[in-house]
């Protein structure tokens, strides 16, 4: 029996420090404003690096937020679009060749599907799984640069991809995590792609905007151009690195550092007192605010030096006009947007949500946006006929467009 068509959507957030829920559903009299009816927030302590590292305490922690989401919803939630993060995310290029053996040589759906088929087999480690296949451009009898081959004519078709890879032990293990709070998945992604669903616009996507969600335990990139996704990557580099240093720097307890980091580190001199004042367990310490802001500086500075690698790799170093998008909790540092100009030579600036509705005064920040696009994601690749699970349409209610449109998601 067909299942009813949702009334609303949910996007989870597995996130090192944290796990975020987001519902939403859509607004019969405003489709393309999605509207926020719930979210939930839960600590997470069974994660390292974007890894899972202990089962039961990211079930715990997933089960809470969810429990929160749907307190403050009044939905029962059994399907979400869930993340995939951490270091052994890997994007490699590839190319698929397929000759057109219809009569009239007209290429139609089945024609598209063989040949980004094609373009998997690639030799991978036994350990790695193919997550996600994006269509960068396709080929016609040499003709380059073919959004959607569909419908014209020739004799040979290829096709440019960028294929995402993991770990598929680490799959194994969220998979389990899930199995075990009785969540059935709807679709997964990157968290980049999905931040770069909540904040970019159609004229970012296609000048070349490179999306840097800077998260507790991994940085995770993507760089969208042309409408397409050109390149993923996930730096294992966080905000936690940051508190670690300011432990270390500082002579203080971890728990302080995080304090520290949260109410006084700063890349530019917003701050004019010379000391900061951190209250904990009952105590007042001060710490200077130049050491403060030095080891910031190092810190973010060596992030942003990474960055500039994985852009060299690529080749696109100083060549993306549509500049760097910040998202994440990392991207609440002060001045950040400005280092991140200075250093990578790009315009920047700090991700804004696509309008939303509802109970938007939380969402509404950087840490917020791989949540809310996993959610965005949850409604645009919804099949034509509402059930779930099945293949994606992201033409659905008329909202942002969708660059996830023609992936293949694995369920």
């Amino acid at each position: 029996m067909r299942e009813q068509t949702p009334t609303h959507f949910v996007g989870l957030d597995i996130g090192t420090q944290n796990v975020r829920c987001v519902v939403g559903l859509v607004d019969e009299s405003d489709p393309t404003k999605p509207t926020i009816i719930g979210h939930g927030l839960s600590p997470n302590l069974g994660m390292r690096k974007g890894v899972i590292a202990h089962v039961d305490d990211v079930a715990d922690a997933v089960a809470h937020a969810i429990t929160e989401a749907e307190r403050l919803s009044g939905v029962h939630i059994q399907h979400a679009t869930v993340n995939i993060n951490g270091s052994h995310v890997a994007g490699i290029n590839s190319k698929g060749v397929i000759a057109i053996s219809t009569a009239n040589k007209e290429i139609g759906p089945d024609e598209r599907l063989r040949v980004e088929e094609a373009a998997t087999i690639v030799q991978l480690p036994p350990n790695r799984e193919i997550i996600q296949v994006f269509a960068k451009n396709y080929r016609i009898d040499g003709q380059d640069n073919i959004k959607d081959p569909v419908g014209m004519h020739g004799v040979r078709l290829e096709v440019d991809t960028h294929i995402v890879t993991a770990l598929a032990p680490n799959v194994r293990n969220l998979e389990h995590v899930l199995d075990r709070t009785k969540l059935a998945v709807s679709h997964s992604t990157l968290s980049s792609l999905a931040s770069a669903e909540a904040v970019l616009d159609r004229k970012q996507k296609e000048a070349g905007t490179l999306v840097i969600d800077i998260g507790a335990g991994t940085t995770n990139l993507a760089i969208i151009e042309d409408g397409e996704v050109h390149h993923v990557a996930v730096i294992p580099v966080g905000s936690i690195n940051l508190t670690n240093d300011l432990a270390i720097g500082l002579k203080t307890e971890l728990d302080i550092a995080e304090k520290v980091k949260l109410e006084h580190a700063a890349l530019d001199d917003s701050n004019k007192d010379l000391n900061a004042r951190v209250e904990y367990d009952g105590k007042t310490q001060l710490f200077e605010m130049a050491d403060i802001k030095m080891i910031t500086e190092a810190r973010i500075e060596e992030l942003f030096e990474l960055v500039d690698k994985e852009l060299k790799r690529v080749h696109r170093s100083r060549k993306l006009p549509g500049g760097v998008v910040l998202v994440g909790g990392g991207a609440n540092i002060p001045g950040i947007v400005a280092f991140a100009k200075e250093k990578l030579e790009l315009s920047a600036r700090l991700g804004r949500l696509q309008p939303l509705g509802g109970l938007v005064d939380v969402v509404d920040e950087p840490a917020y946006a791989t949540a809310v696009g996993l959610m965005l994601l949850d409604m645009l690749l919804l099949p034509e006929d509402g059930s779930r699970p099945g293949k994606p349409n992201a033409s659905a209610f008329g909202l942002v467009d969708g660059i996830l449109g023609k992936i293949g998601f694995k369920k």
